[in-house]
């Protein structure tokens, strides 16, 4: 019989170097694996590349690891890794074709490696950040939530009738994009984007698929598109705001197991009743995620505000349809956009 036991580091907030991330199995400081896997520094020359940290601290991505069993790494990240780089080869259709749930694991990886990473840092008593994580109790459920289900990584696992995350995935435009690599993530609302060539993935982790759903109509102006950077760059920024107004925490809910079982079912539920799901969109606010998106090419908030109530968009006409945009032209959006 499989062991369909999950581990909860959250529980005596065991997080330090001797306990591998995904087990809690105690290790030795030699037992490690990457949050950017091997074979992503070495495609996008990453190795010495630097990273922002979310306590502000700067690292690079050859020297973010997380403390990692043998087994653990030989048995679920490995294969985990071996499968994503291969989609990853095949494009946009390699990774559309790939499991969601491989996907929502992939990402979850990385993101939740920062997180320990803070977590870490934060045991050490030299180390007081103004904004402890691990004096936040909300935050904190949240993460607990979320590592629920990231379990799915490590221990057979079927989300019954829902998926834990909102996965969106668009194509940029190669002949008008320069940066074969992108990585932007944001610790308390969860967003989380990461482009490889051409494919840029852009994820909520904990929304239950929610805020693919609220943006669906959306989404679907990008699909067979070839996004120009600046497309993308607002499109990102309708996602992580949706998350930032996003106001609910998905509850997970193991099923009782029988002898003889070799999966681990999880039901979910959110409160929509004490709760609105969403705060108010706010078109100030909004713009604000999307001046901060478009910082790349100079487009102060002021520029994106036509009128108080209305946020320029990129890729959508007044009719509601994709709008093409082979070249950009920073003028047209002070002027004629």
């Amino acid at each position: 019989m499989k062991d369909l036991r999950l581990y909860d580091p959250f529980d005596k907030m065991q997080f330090s170097d001797g306990h591998c991330f995904l087990c809690g199995t105690t290790i030795t400081s030699g037992q490690r694996t990457p949050v950017f896997a091997s074979w992503l520094q070495q495609q996008y020359g990453l190795q010495d590349k630097e990273l922002l940290l979310l306590d502000k601290s700067v690292t690079t991505f050859g020297n973010l690891t997380i403390p990692c069993c043998d087994s653990c790494q030989v048995n679920h990240i490995i294969p985990l890794e071996q499968e994503v780089e291969a989609a990853a080869q095949q494009g946009l259709a390699g990774l559309q074709a790939l499991d969601e749930q491989k996907l929502f694991q992939w990402i979850g990886k990385m993101y939740y490696g920062t997180l320990v990473t803070e977590l870490i840092k934060e045991a050490d008593p030299l180390i007081r950040p103004e904004y402890a994580v691990s004096e936040n109790p909300k935050m904190l459920g949240k993460f607990r939530s979320f590592y629920q289900v990231l379990q799915s990584l490590r221990v057979p696992m079927v989300f019954s009738g829902f998926i834990p995350c909102s996965l969106f995935l668009v194509e940029v435009n190669p002949a008008e994009d320069e940066l074969p690599f992108e990585y932007q993530d944001e610790l308390t609302t969860m967003a989380f984007s990461i482009k490889l060539g051409s494919v840029a993935i852009v994820c909520s982790l904990l929304d239950n698929g929610i805020i693919r759903k609220a943006l669906g109509r959306f989404y679907k102006l990008t699909q067979g598109q070839q996004l120009h950077p600046v497309q993308l760059a607002e499109f990102k920024a309708r996602v992580f705001y949706a998350a930032y107004i996003f106001n609910v925490v998905p509850e997970y809910f193991e099923r009782p197991v029988k002898p003889g079982d070799e999966q681990l079912v999880l039901d979910t539920l959110i409160d929509d009743v004490t709760n609105e799901v969403f705060n108010p969109w706010e078109m100030q606010s909004y713009a604000h995620m999307l001046e901060e998106m478009l910082k790349p090419w100079s487009i102060r908030k002021e520029h994106l505000l036509p009128a108080p109530n209305q946020v320029l968009s990129f890729i959508a006409n007044e009719s509601g349809q994709f709008k093409p945009m082979e070249h950009f032209h920073k003028e047209a959006v002070l002027g004629k956009a």
